[in-house]
């Protein structure tokens, strides 16, 4: 199983929306064997994803209503192949966890370039759904982007043929 963790801070918004519609991506390829899950940096347990993730979530026909937020563990960091982060902030979070988990965490605008510096993909917590969209949108075209070099790398793994 090839794994992948997006990371925000609260596991409500970004990272959910971003798990989802990579998950709605390869539900549509029919692409197996790639586990997609999500973490906090700073999220409590047990929380769904907000009212507005869950909206603009569906622009892809996601559906993230039976999300719930975790906080992102050492185990998790180590579980994944790849770690895609939404700011440089959270990479240096995972990174701090573990320190050999730099060759595998990378920003998500950045991805497959390594590093924590780079383009963030902004919170929208607080704003209108509107700006989910937006955001959804903006995480959408990032998905769309890796999503090849997701591909490479889980068939170098030998999980895709």
């Amino acid at each position: 199983m090839y794994r992948i963790m997006f990371v925000c801070t609260g596991n409500t918004c970004r990272s959910p929306m971003a798990e989802g519609g990579l998950r709605k991506l390869f539900e549509n390829q029919g692409l197996k064997n790639i586990e997609v899950y999500s973490s906090g940096t700073a999220a409590a347990t047990g929380y769904p994803a907000t009212t507005y993730a869950i909206e603009a979530s569906r622009l892809w026909d996601a559906d993230i209503s039976g999300h719930r937020s975790h906080p992102l563990t050492l185990q998790m960091v180590h579980d994944a192949d790849i770690i895609l982060c939404m700011t440089s902030q959270h990479c240096h979070n995972v990174v701090s966890m573990d320190v050999g988990a730099d060759k595998k965490t990378y920003l998500l605008k950045n991805y497959p370039d390594p590093g924590c510096v780079g383009d963030e993909i902004a919170d929208p917590i607080g704003g209108s759904l509107d700006m989910y969209n937006q955001t959804f949108l903006e995480i959408g075209e990032e998905l769309g982007r890796i999503m090849p070099h997701i591909i490479e790398a889980a068939r170098m793994k030998g999980e895709i043929l």
